[in-house]
């Protein structure tokens, strides 16, 4: 058997166990979780974005709050940014993929929302804009990165930023800790 799996999986579980370890991290999960409760509670909306792999992490937790996640209920008011392909392509090519977020997040987000921008590096240029955006229209901010945080914990209300260099490291665990984030809204929500 190859070195690499065992080896991939210990440094999953180091990821992680970083995080179980860091009181301060996991208060900042339990925050993030708080403050989409509450925007959900005085119906604002949750705005998520990502590019490639993060882009996949971004829909898949909107859909764990609009779909279902534990249990029957009704649907919460979430969505990534990026599914609808006509619109990115078209803003992508008319006025530039740096764009693409900030431009619907204007047009779809309102004061009091909530925008969780997930990137390994915490540099995606169009997550940042973005951010700009979610600034001036007061949308709180939660960032999904890295180790450093990179230029988007300069934005960030609340900060996630996992202690890896190691991109499929941090996206596991960003993986991870949106689904707690969402097991923890869902039964505020419901119980």
């Amino acid at each position: 058997m190859s070195p690499r799996i065992t080896q991939s999986i210990q440094q999953s579980i180091a990821a992680k166990q970083a995080i179980l370890n860091d009181v301060d991290f996991l208060s900042r999960i339990e925050r993030a979780a708080q403050m989409i409760t509450e925007s959900l509670r005085g119906g604002g909306k949750i705005h998520f974005c990502g590019n490639g792999g993060s882009a996949a992490d971004a829909q898949h937790l909107a859909a764990e709050l609009s779909g279902r996640f534990y249990f029957d209920r009704p649907p919460l008011n979430a969505e990534a940014l990026h599914c609808n392909t006509s619109y990115l392509t078209a803003v992508g090519n008319d006025y530039g993929y740096d764009l693409i977020f900030s431009r619907l997040l204007r047009g779809t987000a309102k004061e009091g929302d909530v925008i969780v921008g997930i990137s390994t590096s915490g540099n995606s240029q169009n997550i940042l804009k973005a951010f700009e955006v979610a600034k001036e229209m007061n949308v709180r901010i939660i960032a999904m990165t890295g180790e450093t945080g990179g230029a988007m914990k300069d934005f960030a209300d609340i900060l996630l930023n996992v202690a890896s260099k190691d991109t499929p490291r941090i996206q596991e665990s960003h993986i991870m800790i949106g689904h707690i984030i969402c097991e923890l809204v869902e039964t505020a929500m419901f119980g």
